[in-house]
């Protein structure tokens, strides 16, 4: 694994390493252009935890994730993900590279 100092700095690096689409977390999948891709149609490649020195607010973790179609990209999510409208299967994939 890569050793990030910001999360600009990873999102970036991740970039060149053809990890260029944006997904956002959804009730019970993330999302991607309109596409949805469940719990078990994505892996988690690789995440990168980020602690605000200063602003608890600048905690971030940043998901590495390929789709089991081939789709490569990243998700930024505040830490303490919170379950609440997620389904379980959601919340339990990305808390397990959390802890």
């Amino acid at each position: 694994m890569y050793s990030y100092d910001t999360v600009t700095e990873a999102l970036s690096d991740l970039k060149k390493r053809n990890f260029t689409l944006d997904f956002n977390l959804a009730e019970n999948c993330i999302v991607c252009n309109e596409q949805k891709f469940n719990f078990e149609d994505f892996e988690i490649v690789e995440f990168y935890r980020f602690e605000g020195n200063t602003d608890p607010a600048d905690e971030a973790i940043v998901y590495a994730i390929e789709s089991k179609s081939g789709l490569k990209g990243v998700l930024v999510s505040g830490y303490g993900i919170s379950a609440e409208g997620m389904s379980a299967e959601m919340a339990k994939k990305l808390k397990v590279h959390t802890s």
